[in-house]
């Protein structure tokens, strides 16, 4: 923890106040709903009420000092001068707050983000293993029975195989999305009924040791017209694109258009309308991201998902997503559940 703290002091122009839950336990391992870090020349002050007291305590690294459950009036009370504060997490009124006092607040985005960009060793082994966990789970789902059953049904079916296959928990809601609703990227599983001859979009994920996986396939529930075949095969040699392209100094907004052109040369295009991928770690969406409106460069290092997708509205969605760590020759893909189109009963 000592190293990351000496390269956030690299950025620093002022003391530094940390509130991002996220980023609290990136930098020292602390878990809590109500803790601050503030990073100095000299040091490293914990803040927590006393319900945490005795865990923060036991960190290594930091002064904890106790504070009353209301904590930023707290921290208005005993700090003072100028401090950066993490504007892209601390809202309006909490920045109201801080500046109650003696504290002058100083924006800054993104100096802990930066670091978690990057991953060391052990989070690349714990992100390795989520993703090893969903194989299984693809692999066992493909043997359950889909028709018939509701979205809800399949999800929670998915949230039991995970844990069955030893992930800690379900990184995020499962997207099951079955006919029409398979057109929506980020739908929601719902009581709707899956029929035969439909596309079946699953976009799921575990969490081992914090780290978090997130994959998506496209299965059929049964024959279907050329149209969906070839949007299929359209997406994925999309996605073959993009990962051909990713590697280490590549800006994600040129990631993207390696993909996103294969799409705009069919007649698919226009029907691609998210971005390729985002970085992933501690949360499931994280920096970096690759897109079009994306200011992000690629770095050795970085966890991204890579996932196009074609939406043909009201009717079916085709998405497939890999995740891949960024070398600077390229990607080691972490996923290994195959990529064909996969028919399901």
């Amino acid at each position: 923890m000592t190293a990351r703290i000496d390269r956030l002091r690299v950025s620093l122009e002022e003391p530094l106040l940390v509130t991002n839950p996220t980023n609290v336990y990136y930098l020292f391992g602390f878990k809590s709903s109500n803790a601050a870090l503030l990073v100095e020349p000299d040091g490293v002050r914990l803040f927590a009420d006393f319900r945490y007291a005795e865990a923060a305590r036991a960190v290594d690294g930091v002064r904890f000092e106790e504070t009353r459950r209301a904590l930023l009036w707290d921290l208005a009370e005993r700090l003072s001068g100028r401090i950066g504060f993490e504007a892209d997490y601390m809202s309006y009124s909490a920045w109201e707050t801080l500046g109650s006092g003696s504290v002058e607040p100083v924006p800054r985005r993104g100096l802990v983000e930066r670091l978690r960009a990057v991953k060391e060793e052990h989070e690349l082994a714990a992100i390795r293993r989520a993703c090893e966990i969903t194989d299984r789970m693809f692999e066992r789902l493909t043997e359950e029975r889909f028709v018939g059953r509701s979205e809800r049904e399949v999800a929670w079916t998915i949230e039991q195989l995970f844990r069955e296959e030893g992930a800690d928990r379900v990184a995020f809601e499962s997207i099951v999305a079955s006919g029409p609703n398979s057109a929506r990227p980020h739908a929601r599983a719902t009581a709707r009924e899956i029929r035969a001859g439909e596309t079946l979009v699953i976009d799921t994920g575990c969490t081992v040791d914090a780290y978090s996986s997130d994959y998506t396939r496209t299965f059929m529930t049964g024959s279907t017209d050329g149209v969906v075949k070839e949007a299929y095969a359209v997406v994925l040699a999309a996605q073959e694109a993009g990962l051909e392209a990713i590697r280490a100094g590549i800006a994600g907004v040129d990631a993207d258009a390696a993909a996103r052109g294969v799409i705009d040369a069919t007649p698919f295009a226009g029907m691609f309308g998210h971005g390729l991928g985002h970085g992933l770690g501690l949360e499931i969406h994280e920096a970096p991201r690759m897109s079009t409106e994306s200011t992000d460069t690629l770095a050795r290092g970085n966890v991204v998902t890579v996932e196009p997708g074609v939406y043909l509205e009201g009717r079916a969605g085709i998405r497939i997503e890999d995740n891949v760590v960024v070398t600077n020759a390229g990607v080691e893909n972490f996923t290994g559940f195959r990529k064909d189109l996969i028919t399901v009963g």
